[in-house]
């Protein structure tokens, strides 16, 4: 009885991810305001009921998409920030967003568009996504000795400046293509050294 149970349970995870990676696909040229359940389901061809089995609609397939995007990304920044030295720091975490733009373009792309999109409950899971990278950079920067004397607010802040200019940079990147790769990599470490020299001074 537990092995049927687990092969209804496998195929039900594998029609889920069928159905997230054809609104991916679709979402290459539109916005997933304008992507309908049965395009999706038509992809994957499966009936629109089977949808709902997986997602209550597609505001929330498109609150999937966004932890599929950058759910991941948590652990992985959080140890670039543990670098020691800032030249270390950045050059990791530059090569970090080169290479989810490079193997994942496509969710870079539906972030991008969709941050400031029509969809509420996707902006929304967006924003909160940025808004927990900001505040593990932020409790990162508090636990370095340099840093000692700033307030929350000024951390805060800080750490909104280095997570907006990595979805900059991310943008950057997807329109630059790979030709372009390595003179907005190189743009966004100078950029991010400059931010650097800036903090140094912010207490003075």
């Amino acid at each position: 009885m537990s092995h049927t149970l687990g092969i209804r349970q496998a195929q039900k995870q594998k029609t889920r991810q069928a159905l997230l990676d054809a609104a991916l696909q679709l979402l290459e040229e539109q916005s997933l305001s304008s992507v309908g359940l049965r395009e999706v389901t038509r992809a994957v061809g499966v009936a629109p009921t089977a949808f709902y089995r997986h997602f209550r609609d597609m505001a929330d397939l498109g609150v999937a998409l966004v932890e599929e995007a950058l759910g991941s990304l948590h652990l992985t920044i959080g140890e670039a920030l543990k670098e020691d030295g800032d030249g270390a720091r950045i050059d990791r975490t530059v090569a970090l967003i080169a290479d989810l733009v490079r193997t994942s373009p496509a969710h870079v792309r539906f972030v991008a568009r969709e941050r400031h999109g029509g969809v509420a409950p996707v902006r929304e899971a967006i924003g909160e996504q940025l808004r927990r990278f900001a505040d593990e950079v932020a409790a990162a920067f508090a636990q370095r000795p340099e840093m000692a004397g700033w307030s929350a607010e000024d951390l805060q802040m800080l750490a909104g400046v280095y997570v907006d200019h990595m979805v900059m940079t991310a943008s950057a990147l997807l329109e630059a293509g790979p030709e372009g790769e390595e003179r907005i990599s190189s743009l966004a470490r100078r950029q991010l050294r400059l931010v650097g020299l800036g903090r140094i001074h912010w207490l003075d």
